[in-house]
């Protein structure tokens, strides 16, 4: 069972835990334009997950921004998936405001239904933790990374190497 604290609290997760190797479970999440996108939906291509608990912070819009700026230099067949319990509205009125258009941002904030499949909503919050998975071409997880602080940055290099050794 995954373990985090979110400003050195510790949260409670769902008894779930996603590893390297398994099968992404699938989920549904909201478009900017409200319509549900599914794990399906996003099948065929290489995908690295940034997921933030909310956009409207300085890590999370620097994790969202990092993974947007690198994104162009992954190909053509690798696309960065930004999910976070944001309302599609306030995740739109982000991406515009911070020129980001290299993502695609995705709201959980109807169901949770991502952050329960990857056992990554934070009772206490309802929001989700701070994580990254990189997903191949057919929904095998390659990389996974829950950070533990939930105020900490991600891994950075270790997620774009684990989608760049995908590309080769």
């Amino acid at each position: 069972m995954v373990q985090i604290t979110f400003k050195n609290n510790p949260m409670t997760l769902p008894n779930k835990e996603v590893k390297v190797g398994d099968q992404a479970p699938d989920f549904t999440v909201l478009s900017p334009d409200l319509s549900p996108v599914t794990l399906k939906d996003t099948t065929g291509k290489i995908r690295l997950v940034s997921v933030v608990p909310s956009l409207d912070t300085g890590v999370c819009s620097d994790q969202t921004r990092r993974f947007s700026d690198e994104a162009a230099s992954l190909g053509d067949n690798v696309e960065v998936l930004a999910i976070s319990v944001d309302l599609p509205f306030a995740q739109k009125r982000w991406t515009d405001i911070n020129k980001v258009d290299a993502i695609t941002t995705l709201s959980d904030h109807r169901d949770l239904s991502f952050g329960e499949a990857y056992g990554l909503t934070m009772q206490e919050l309802r929001l989700l933790a701070r994580s990254v998975f990189v997903l191949d071409e057919n929904d095998k997880v390659t990389y996974v990374e829950y950070v533990a602080e939930g105020t900490d940055h991600p891994d950075y290099e270790k997620a774009l190497d684990a989608v760049k050794e995908l590309t080769k």
